[in-house]
């Protein structure tokens, strides 16, 4: 590595030249093998250097499913909007249908519904004849499992924007919801952030019922299984097999349909005025809303809905901040839900300097700069639990002022205390960050996301909540995460916030050693993040929690010698650890044993050998698998650089573990 001081090279040749890898059994790694990897990371690293944009920060494509752009497609229809771009969107639809006729919400898990038909009702909007070949197979896939009336609330919403199925068969969230204040315990706050900024413009989108004028031959009519169904049988039903609290929204959903009918006319104004005013408020200098697609896109399609015109400012500052999302290559043109370049250029950092990058390069003096700069010093809407806690952390995106999280804001501490040449010039913002975070601690213990103590799990019973999805929940993985970050700046398990995040961990272990993974596929990933916070903070990696983890990931490695395990896994747990091995996964496998101490194992050595022999001439590795997380049962993510920087960082690690033993 030609740029990088001997002082500052992964691990010099003298060093690879005095170690002696004596496995259990006195089974001996051939120094050839130590050579290779420090070559691999060498490799590694600086094709991650190659990767960093001229401003400072990493940032690759976040893939999800066609949804997003299926969506998009149709606000164009919706706000009146120029339909030029119809054949590049249709084109990236048609590039990902499955043989079989249906769309995927990840690589290789067959098609599905929602998705389907959501990917179906663009196509006609955009023009494409119920006759064609692509429609007929699609049609095939959608009425075999069930037909239109069978998909998730959101799907349905689409439909019903179109004039395909009635609105009277929506759930209801009234729009007067936004007047319940936060010290009842059941305002708009106890949901989810995202939940919050995508249903706050519903509300006024539900109460408000437009319908977009479209030809019969742009409907979707042909995916219904009884012509009755989008209008007589579209409704809310009673769950026989349901639990009394679900049944009781049902009834709810209902009582309220009546009052929707006859609203009291004074408050459902100004109620329409409040959230109207709450979706002005959080939009972004930059027009973003909530930094993710369905934020953006329901609150544009409530502003039009309040007579907003394209060409309002609010309008087009939100237009134009969600074309920043789009990806073309010319032919094709999709859009992304998310997208992560704080997140990125975090964890892109922390794989360099675990790979022993040295800090005095210009592109680590870039990216803390810019990490720096990103730090957030506003109020957002989780200083309605927290008034008193002075900001201080991190968002995902570009431009989310409202909503830092907690997790990306310990990555981001941990990247900048490793990668600062001068402490100094971080101190502030580590102060800052360290005091927000620990502040956001949930009252068992564990850290959420985005928010305090986000726990009502009665909400996702609620008609609309299908996607059960609703809250962000404090998680294993992300108080892992702040454990970690912890450990890095000389706390110890005796901190009060340590010893209760410690107690969540071990209330949350699994019998068979493993923790689940809310932001990431799935129990490796859980395991791995707890792992590394056991070990930062200091906690004995003998003890018989650790140990059991350990067992736990050394029974999942797959022949090759890597690690996978398939989004299924959330669905049925029974199938944790399982599936096809990728670089991102088995790298997490990897950090998470050589973490509890067992780099010398010969469980490790062949996860790091699968790693070398994956590695393509670039110096990066392949990898067509989701393995992060957006909701836990329906929407999977891709992040294109995942296959880069979670190898490099379990190479850096193991190489730096074994020159220190």
């Amino acid at each position: 590595m030609g740029r990088f001081s001997q002082e500052g090279e992964v691990l010099s040749k003298a060093a690879a030249t005095r170690m002696k890898f004596a496995g259990p059994g006195g089974d001996v790694v051939p120094r050839s093998f130590l050579e290779r990897t420090r070559q691999a990371t060498e490799r590694a690293a600086e094709a991650m250097l190659r990767l960093q944009h001229p401003q400072g920060y990493w940032w690759a494509e976040l893939e999800s499913n066609v949804t997003i752009t299926a969506e998009y497609l149709m606000l164009h229809r919706l706000l009146g909007l120029p339909e030029d771009r119809f054949p590049q969107m249709t084109a990236d639809l048609l590039d990902r249908q499955l043989d079989n006729g249906g769309w995927s919400l990840w690589y290789d898990d067959g098609g599905e519904l929602s998705t389907s038909v959501e990917a179906y009702l663009a196509l006609k909007l955009a023009g494409f004849p119920a006759r064609h070949p692509r429609l007929v197979k699609a049609r095939e896939f959608i009425r075999d499992r069930g037909g239109a009336l069978r998909t998730r609330v959101f799907t349905r919403i689409f439909m019903a924007l179109f004039g395909q199925v009635s609105w009277e068969g929506i759930p209801l969230m009234p729009v007067e919801f936004i007047f319940i204040p936060p010290w009842t315990g059941c305002s708009i706050y106890e949901f989810s952030s995202w939940t919050r900024a995508t249903v706050v413009p519903l509300m006024i989108t539900m109460a408000q019922r437009p319908v977009c004028p479209t030809p019969p031959e742009q409907g979707v009519a042909e995916l219904f299984l009884d012509p009755r169904e989008p209008f007589e049988r579209h409704r809310v039903q009673w769950l026989p097999q349901g639990t009394p609290l679900e049944n009781l929204f049902v009834l709810l959903d209902r009582v309220m349909k009546l009052y929707y009918r006859r609203p009291l006319p004074v408050l459902r104004r100004a109620a329409l005025r409040r959230a109207e005013a709450w979706i002005v408020e959080h939009q972004e200098p930059s027009g973003d809303w909530g930094g993710i697609q369905p934020a953006m896109l329901n609150s544009l399609l409530a502003l039009h809905v309040r007579g907003y015109g394209s060409d309002h400012p609010v309008m087009r500052r939100g237009l134009e901040a969600l074309e920043a999302f789009t990806l073309t290559d010319g032919r094709r043109l999709w859009l992304q839900s998310c997208i992560s370049p704080v997140w990125d250029t975090a964890l892109a950092l922390r794989a360099l300097m675990a790979a022993g990058v040295p800090t005095h390069l210009s592109e680590i003096g870039r990216a803390v700069r810019w990490l720096v700069d990103r730090q957030i010093h506003a109020p957002g809407d989780w200083s309605v639990k927290r008034p008193h806690l002075q900001p201080g952390g991190w968002a995902f995106e570009f431009h989310n002022d409202w909503y830092p999280d907690i997790d990306d804001s310990a990555v981001v501490l941990m990247a900048l205390k490793e990668a600062a040449r001068n402490p100094e010039t971080i101190a502030q913002a580590a102060s800052l960050g360290i005091n927000w975070c620990l502040g956001m601690q949930s009252k068992n213990g564990g850290y959420g996301a985005f928010d305090v103590d986000n726990t009502k799990e009665w909400l996702n019973c609620i008609p609309f909540g299908d996607l059960n999805a609703l809250l962000d929940p404090p998680t294993e993985d992300v108080t892992g995460r702040v454990l970690e970050m912890m450990g890095v700046f000389g706390y110890g398990p005796d901190h009060p916030q340590a010893f209760q995040a410690l107690r969540f961990l071990r209330r949350r272990q699994h019998a068979d050693g493993s923790w689940w993974g809310r932001w990431g596929v799935n129990f490796i990933y859980g395991t791995w993040s707890v792992l590394m916070g056991l070990r930062a903070i200091g906690e004995p990696m003998d003890q018989p929690m650790v140990r059991r983890a350990v067992a736990w990931l050394k029974a999942q490695q797959n022949e090759d010698g890597g690690w996978g395990e398939t989004c299924d896994t959330y669905c049925s747990p029974e199938l944790k650890g399982q599936g096809p091995s990728t670089a991102s996964q088995t790298a997490w496998a990897l950090m998470g044993l050589v973490a509890a101490g067992e780099a010398r194992s010969p469980e490790v050595q062949r996860g790091v050998e699968y790693l070398l022999a994956h590695q393509n001439a670039e110096g990066r590795w392949d990898e067509l698998y989701f393995t992060g997380t957006g909701f836990p049962t329906r929407f999977k993510i891709r992040y294109h650089l995942y296959r880069d920087y979670f190898p490099l960082m379990a190479l850096g690690m193991y190489l730096r573990e074994r020159s220190e033993q």
